[in-house]
């Protein structure tokens, strides 16, 4: 079974490759989770994202958005003096935040899904030559550029544009598995897709 080659480079990258990345996602909860792990990372490597994530689940009550909607100040000094969480009080308030944000995105667009899915139709997009194993993928592109700019506008934070493009990868709104990888055949397969030739399309 073809793997894309970051799979197997540790324990933890497997079952979330196999399992998670690049798998469309339609539920708000596992958005909002996807959505608060590329926050958390900027500046940091993804292994911590991944080794943390228990604690980053209780800390933020499973990523349950109208909770943390809820935080105060109180629970931001509490998440502070969890145990082994990365103690980053702007990063903690940024969470907070996207939190009322999320929900105020949920009640325009009726969920976050259908708003950020809106921006391609709800198709999953597959650019040309990022499948292949040497393939050079880029930081960020145009969709990403329009989200970040438009999250921003919200009141969003942490949501540059090259964070957002990890999160659309993550999300499965991008499929930048490699060809060969059985993820590539089980998203297309399974999932409407849309193949576009360029990665600087404007929005």
């Amino acid at each position: 079974m073809a793997y894309c080659r970051w799979a197997e480079a540790n324990e933890l990258n497997k079952p979330y490759h196999d399992n998670e990345w690049g798998r469309p996602v339609h539920d708000d909860r596992v958005m909002f989770e996807h959505l608060c792990l590329e926050c958390l990372q900027c500046g940091l490597s993804w292994d911590l994202m991944l080794k943390k994530r228990k604690v980053f689940r209780k800390c933020f009550a499973g990523f349950d958005y109208d909770k943390v909607a809820e935080y105060t100040d109180a629970d931001i000094e509490r998440i502070m003096n969890t145990k082994d969480m990365i103690r980053s009080q702007r990063k903690i308030a940024a969470i907070i935040n996207n939190a009322r944000c999320f929900k105020k995105v949920r009640e325009e667009f009726g969920s976050f899904c259908d708003y950020i899915w809106g921006y391609t139709d709800g198709k999953t997009v597959l650019y040309q030559g990022h499948n292949k194993p040497d393939a050079r993928i880029p930081a960020s592109n145009g969709l990403s550029k329009a989200i970040s700019k438009d999250l921003k506008k919200r009141g969003f934070k942490y949501v540059g544009e090259i964070t957002i493009y990890s999160h659309l990868q993550a999300c499965g709104i991008i499929n930048d598995h490699d060809d060969d990888c059985f993820c590539y055949k089980y998203v297309c397969d399974n999932h409407p897709t849309v193949r576009k030739r360029r990665d600087a399309e404007v929005y």
